[in-house]
């Protein structure tokens, strides 16, 4: 029995970590991973954190707003006489600057700061931008019903109900001290109210904080499993990112031939052609008004060393045999660069004996 593999199908599985090149794209596009509650969290605790620091003062304007208002309310006809209104409704907008103003900066600079860690800076305007399928009432009932839709409402569920347990809790606690309020002074019943709030507000802060880091762990595994890649999805964006190796194999191969033919162009102006005799061919040419040495024309191995001794002969360049030479050449100079001090003496020769054969 022959059972047949669609083998496609395994090099489709997404098995491998997502590329740099991968990440930075999904980035550049708003896939990240964040979690929201996480700058809420932060904010309402750096919130009741700097009201816990700053209550005292808080405590003061509220029981002199309080005052203030028991005045007129004790003689509500004084406060549409001469300027009091306008007085009353001025002093009222300055209390509520002075309160909310400090803590929407806070709360602002801490939630600033919770985004600017998860996520640096990042500005894309990819998610706002207007998309058809985002129309598809298909599409979008799919959405509804999806896994991620579905985690989400899990959460949501779980994280409503612990706070509200906390909450309840803690009312329950203190239910002895909030029945209490409603014997005490007005000012002692603000204090304790303002304690029970406090309280409240700080455990489910916390626990807030506490959900929104296993969310935010969660996010980054989810958008790390999103974002991996089949081995062909790897090597498609190789292709793209550093070419097709075929295509850059034949674009290196057209270099050389090119490279290849503007030396042997330059093999007639050599003045002489230093060989091994059969491995390696050096042409080198000597002008005083370029530079103070020889500088090598071309050279070559094998085939090319031939092909360089064929166009030499065919344009009259001197051919001289030197073994020692024409290897230390081949192997210590470049194309291009002058010969270095310690071949002077030997190059000076063979140039000698060259020049002594065109006087002749």
């Amino acid at each position: 029995m022959i059972i047949k593999f669609n083998l496609q199908m395994f090099s489709e599985e997404k098995t491998e970590q997502p590329t740099s090149k991968k990440i930075r794209d999904a980035r550049k596009k708003g896939q990240i991973a964040q979690s929201k509650e996480l700058p809420q969290a932060v904010s309402l605790l750096a919130v009741f954190f700097t009201l816990s620091i700053w209550g005292k003062t808080v405590i003061a304007q509220l029981f002199g707003y309080f005052n203030m208002t028991a005045n007129f309310m004790e003689a509500p006809d004084q406060l549409f006489e001469g300027g009091n209104l306008k007085l009353f409704l001025d002093d009222t907008l300055i209390f509520i600057l002075k309160m909310s103003l400090p803590l929407l900066g806070v709360a602002l600079v801490s939630g600033v700061l919770m985004g600017y860690i998860q996520v640096g800076f990042l500005f894309t305007v990819e998610t706002i931008q207007p998309k058809l399928e985002k129309l598809n009432p298909l599409k979008g009932l799919k959405n509804m019903f999806s896994m991620r839709a579905l985690v989400e409402l899990v959460k949501s569920i779980t994280k409503a109900g612990l706070l509200l347990y906390v909450a309840i809790s803690y009312v329950r606690d203190h239910l002895n001290e909030i029945l209490l309020v409603l014997e005490l002074h007005p000012q002692q019943t603000i204090v304790i109210m303002w304690q029970i709030v406090y309280g409240i507000v700080i455990r489910c802060a916390l626990l807030l904080f506490v959900i929104a880091i296993f969310d935010y762990a969660y996010k980054r595994w989810k958008n790390n499993k999103d974002l991996m890649m089949s081995k062909q999805e790897i090597k498609d964006e190789y292709k793209q990112s550093e070419g097709d190796p075929q295509l850059k194999a034949k674009i290196k191969e057209k270099q050389r031939a090119f490279a290849m033919g503007r030396m042997m162009q330059e093999v007639p102006k050599a003045d002489v052609i230093i060989t091994n005799p059969t491995h390696f061919a050096v042409a080198l040419k000597y002008d005083a008004s370029v530079g103070e040495a020889p500088i090598v024309l071309a050279k070559g191995q094998d085939l090319i060393a031939q092909n360089i001794k064929k166009i030499a002969g065919e344009n009259d360049v001197p051919i001289v045999e030197n073994k020692p030479l024409a290897q230390a050449l081949y192997k210590t100079v470049d194309i291009g660069d002058f010969i270095p001090t310690e071949l002077y003496e030997a190059v000076a020769e063979v140039l000698a004996y060259v020049y002594n054969l065109k006087k002749q």
